[in-house]
């Protein structure tokens, strides 16, 4: 599976953002799709995932209410919604997808995309 992120860009605070991850290669709906995020000198850490179906979501818990992911598996196509951006929400944002389902840590994906970049200004 081949992944493509998009959406980022420079936004202010308080704007939404909607980020896409594009799956090629394979057909997306066999698997369960993160998205992550590395700020600069910072670990990857996760914000959100969601199951083959898009009935099961899971959230950072720091994140949580400020973020909507969903997917459109006829597009092969998950979707991350971010609202309310603050500055801290500056990074690269990846999207992986894997076996497992709602899984948390980056080594439990196989798959990545390039990552976009979102950048908050105050």
């Amino acid at each position: 599976v081949q992944l493509q992120a998009s959406g980022g860009g420079l936004v202010q605070t308080g704007d939404s953002l909607s980020l896409s991850c594009a799956a090629s290669g394979r057909t997306l709906s066999v698997h369960a799709v993160a998205w992550f995020r590395q700020a600069p000198g910072k670990e990857r850490e996760f914000v959100a995932t969601i199951g083959w179906s898009g009935g099961a979501t899971k959230y950072a818990d720091s994140l949580r209410g400020r973020l909507t992911i969903s997917r459109d598996n006829a597009e092969n196509t998950v979707y991350l919604r971010m609202d309310s951006l603050k500055p801290e929400d500056t990074a690269v944002y990846y999207c992986a997808a894997g076996p497992l389902y709602l899984a948390t840590i980056p080594t439990q994906y196989n798959y990545w995309g390039q990552g976009t970049q979102v950048t908050v200004s105050s």
